[in-house]
């Protein structure tokens, strides 16, 4: 058995579980998540926690033990809390501003970067250089974040780009004039 899905998820007051044999849906304060169980995995409500457990002691649903669980935790997590990636324009002229749902990014091109934000995400924008990308939704908060990123990652000899806040980036050598 797994050793990330041996431990108790604890539900907080306000937030609702509904457990069906394929799916796990969680309701609270931020909204709702359904999240699809992997197969072999079943969860059960005890005194104000849920626990996963596999349908057999087969070694291979180890692994899948351990995910069930963790993915029920992050939507227990994003329902009552949510989850938050905050993101830096580094560069001269480097801008974003948000108009709807919609991004409008100035990145050095020679045209402006529009990112349409998807439901259930919300992107805010502090003087013009700092994104806060939010949700309920931890996968989804992650993969707009690295959308974002892709639009101009990090270069490594000026490291102008978009990074995330608290990145290190490795600084190269540019050439050696003579």
């Amino acid at each position: 058995m797994s050793r990330v899905g041996k431990k108790p998820i604890p539900i907080p007051s306000g937030v609702t579980v509904q457990i069906s044999p394929d799916v796990v849906e969680v309701k609270g304060p931020k909204g709702t998540l359904r999240q699809p169980l992997p197969p072999g995995v079943i969860f059960e409500m005890t005194d104000g926690r849920l626990e996963a457990r596999p349908v057999s002691d087969d070694r291979g649903l180890g692994k899948f033990h351990g995910l069930a669980r963790s993915l029920v935790a992050n939507a227990v997590t994003g329902v009552t809390e949510g989850f938050k990636k905050e993101l830096d324009i580094v560069g001269i002229g480097y801008r974003a501003e948000v108009a709807g749902q919609r991004l409008t990014m100035s990145l050095g091109y020679s045209h402006p970067v529009l990112f349409d934000i998807p439901k259930g995400v919300a992107v805010t924008v502090d003087k013009q250089t700092h994104l806060v990308v939010s949700g309920a939704d931890r996968q989804a908060v992650g993969q707009v974040a690295a959308d974002i990123r892709g639009f101009r990652k990090p270069d490594p000899y000026k490291q102008k780009g978009i990074r995330y806040t608290g990145e290190v980036l490795r600084k190269k050598v540019g050439k050696t004039g003579a």
